[in-house]
């Protein structure tokens, strides 16, 4: 398996898996429910996975013929 496709797991397990181990109202953070916040995060942090994913793959670099 390619680490790019590594890399497009760690979201799925971050907010399928991790929403178990997440699931209670307290503490607060930033003003929202901790599992609120959870989904937030995880949210932010596929977008940066998947541009990481993006500049990773050679087939979107600008020297690529096809």
């Amino acid at each position: 398996m390619k680490p790019t496709h590594l890399l497009g797991v760690i979201p799925f397990i971050g907010i399928l898996g991790g929403i178990f181990f997440a699931n209670r109202v307290t503490p607060y953070v930033l003003g929202m429910p901790f599992i609120l916040f959870w989904l937030v995060m995880w949210v932010v942090l596929i977008s940066a996975t998947m541009a990481v994913v993006y500049r990773l793959d050679p087939a979107n670099r600008k020297d690529h013929t096809s």
